[in-house]
């Protein structure tokens, strides 16, 4: 049975061990599965940033694209008129009243000599300089246009790469002018940069930085806009724009023509002065002229308009390309470097460059207005800029738990998401852990409890059935001794071989006490199956309770004598109670019978029987002089079938049941049984009845 129990232990303790371990990858998956979801909200967020800038910038960049082309030049004549009218109505371009409008700064017109033009001011304006802040601001643009981008745009030949491709053969593309300038950077090729910014995507730590690609800027692959307009309404706005060229030549051309005859004596200087400004007047005159000049004298100015020509005039207008042109400012660029986004504009034979300086910081407004209207609850952002090496400022910052990386094709913008709580999945997966260990702790005690009830249980049981089989050893044994002896005399008086009246009388007496000893066995057998059955019965009833043990210890005497045993009675006053007749009895009997059992090698044979009475209880002692009871086995031996000693060589006679029956007889009358030890030695059994008088 041990073996039994000690594999059904051994296969609890491993499926626990192993649901504990179950248990704790839960745990390790759950905080995983946190992170993950935790992780893909960030990614949702980065996702919904990225949608939302791409739709602004899309819709900038629409707008942009279907801009007239005469919104770039100062004056322009509405495509409403009606052609050839004698006089056509100019109007202010729409983007001169503002440097800035929405991502675009500073719009421009750059002509094939090279001549920059504006639709904020007048060439002679800007050259006069000192009017406002604005043409200030005007006139830095130009010079950095002609500083940085005209240069860029230079081919060996003296003209310019427009960035178009779908250009004529002169004008070829200027997508090598971009690519050779992010070579000049990094020393990398554009495809290069963009497989080593994978490359570091991958191993981020985590997983947790993304490249989120923008197209709108760098999407070359819009239609080419061809649109045909009446030949008078083209001639007439070129006229426009080239008068203002030629004002511009003229005012160069006088401006420098004072600045050598300044050395000249100052009477010199003063007859030149009426000239410089005649010259002056006469250009101003030439641009009032325009507005009531006849389209065919308009024509004859610009050049279009011989014979042969159609009266419409096809215009093409071909996608924004981006390009990024270094400057003395390029470490303080978002890109490193100042982002223009151009376009070629083609009518007939003419190739006009258009297009304007990306407003970086207004492209970092409206991103970051975006990131506050998706940020969620428990998330917060930091946008942080590339510097001119290309490199992340706060690349190291460990708190950032999702980096998107927001590509617009010529540069980058990392945008980190932050945890607000960083300590609440940690918090979360604690409390989680917490629990588990408290609900494992729980079951282990419980599965340990049980085992260890399990184990007493099963070693009770065996100790009971050794008992028992020692019970049934002792019974078989005690039923067989007055058995043996009562069929032993009863054939001899059968036979007649007892002749004398003293034998007679002897063997009568023998068969008395051996049925007397065969009947309290039976008798204490069956009390003790009625009281484990719940079925024995009590009949308390008045008496004295001296009377009731007198007559038992008359009855035992014999018994005692025959072995060498005398009773001597001690009884104290005892007033009248209730009490089971037949349950004293067996009480007495048993103490009686124990007494004489262990007690036979005692040099002081005498047994006593004691009474005594208090306010609560009545005494009854059994004292022996006999070797006692070890402190150990006191309350052993009012188990049942508990005998000191191995069955297979005691000496001492009985069932194991007197003991028991001595206890269950005294709590019935809500008593209670105890040892004690008598002086010099030999053991004093107490049994206390509660009192029930009437």
């Amino acid at each position: 049975m041990y073996v039994r129990l000690s594999i059904l232990s051994a296969i609890i303790l491993a499926a626990v061990c192993g649901l504990c371990w179950l248990g704790y990858r839960a745990i390790e998956i759950r905080a995983q599965g946190l992170e993950g979801a935790r992780l893909g909200q960030f990614a949702e967020v980065a996702e919904q940033i990225r949608q939302d800038v791409k739709r602004k910038l899309d819709e900038f960049m629409q707008r942009e694209q279907q801009r007239p082309w005469t919104d770039y030049q100062y004056y322009y004549v509405p495509e409403n008129v009606v052609a050839d009218q004698q006089q056509m109505p100019l109007l202010r371009s729409p983007l001169g009243n503002r440097l800035e409008n929405d991502l675009a700064y500073g719009n421009f017109q750059i002509e094939p000599e090279g001549t920059i033009v504006t639709p904020y001011y007048r060439q002679e304006q800007l050259q006069q300089g000192g009017q406002d802040e604005q043409a200030d601001k005007i006139g830095a643009h130009i010079n950095n246009i002609r500083q940085n981008l005209l240069p860029a745009l230079s081919s060996a030949s003296g003209g310019f790469k427009f960035p178009s491709s779908v250009s004529a053969m002169s004008y070829p593309s200027a997508k090598p002018a971009v690519d050779s300038f992010w070579a000049d950077k990094k020393g990398l090729s554009k495809d290069q940069k963009v497989a080593e910014g994978k490359e570091q995507q991958t191993q981020a730590k985590g997983g947790r930085k993304k490249e989120y690609t923008i197209e709108s800027f760098r999407d070359v692959s819009g239609q080419t806009q061809v649109i045909n307009q009446p030949r008078s309404l083209v001639t007439s706005n070129v006229a426009q724009n080239t008068d203002q060229v030629r004002q511009r030549t003229a005012a160069e051309d006088a401006r420098q023509r004072i600045q050598s005859q300044e050395l000249e004596a100052q009477s010199k200087l003063m007859r030149q002065r009426p000239a410089v400004q005649a010259e002056v007047a006469r250009g101003d005159v030439r641009e009032l002229q325009h507005t009531a000049q006849p389209p065919a004298q308009q024509s004859a100015a610009s050049g279009p308009g011989e014979p042969g020509q159609t009266e419409t005039v096809q215009i093409r207008i071909e996608p924004f390309v981006p390009v990024v042109v270094p400057s003395k400012d390029a470490q303080q660029s978002v890109f490193g470097g100042q982002v223009f986004l151009l376009r070629h504009v083609q009518i007939e034979d003419r190739h006009l460059l258009q297009g304007f300086q990306l407003n970086e910081k207004q492209l970092i407004a409206e991103v970051q207005e975006s990131a506050e209207r998706f940020m969620r609850e428990g998330i917060t952002f930091e946008l942080v800029q590339t510097t001119g090496a290309g490199t992340v400022e706060g690349d190291v910052d460990k708190a950032a738990a999702y980096t998107a990386v927001l590509d617009f094709g010529f540069g980058d913008l990392i945008l980190k998401l932050k945890e607000a709580d960083p300590a609440w999945i940690g918090r979360q997966i604690s409390q989680i852990r917490n629990w588990y260990f408290s609900i494992i702790t729980v079951v282990l005690l419980a599965m340990t409890l049980a085992l260890g009830s399990l184990w007493l249980a099963a070693r009770a049981q065996i100790k009971l059935a050794q008992k028992k089989d020692d019970f049934i050893s002792a019974v078989s044994h005690e039923l067989r001794t007055p058995l043996t002896s009562i069929r032993m005399y009863s054939e001899m008086l059968e036979k007649n071989w007892v002749k004398s009246k003293d034998k007679l009388t002897e063997y009568y007496k023998s068969m008395r006490q051996e049925s007397e000893r065969l009947s309290r066995l039976i008798e204490n057998v069956l009390d003790f199956s009625r009281i484990q059955r719940g079925q024995k019965k009590y009949a308390f009833n008045l008496g004295d309770i001296n009377t009731c043990i007198a007559e038992v210890v008359e009855m035992m005497t014999p018994y005692a004598a025959e072995n060498g045993f005398s009773i001597r009675k001690d009884f104290g006053e005892l007033t009248q109670a209730a009490f089971d007749r037949d349950a004293v009895t067996q009480i007495v009997v048993n103490l009686l019978d124990n007494a004489i059992k262990y007690a036979r090698s005692a040099e002081d044979r005498t047994i006593t029987v004691r009474t005594a009475s208090d306010a609560q209880f009545v005494t009854i002692e059994v004292e022996d002089h006999g070797p006692g009871v070890p402190r150990r086995q006191r309350k052993k031996v009012f188990e049942q079938f508990y005998r000191c000693g191995c069955e297979a060589t005691r000496e001492t006679a009985g069932t194991g049941l007197g003991l028991a029956l001595v206890k269950k007889f005294a709590q019935a009358h809500n008593g209670f049984v105890e040892i004690l030890t008598a002086k010099p030695t030999g053991a004093i059994f107490r049994v206390g009845l509660t009192a029930r008088r009437a």
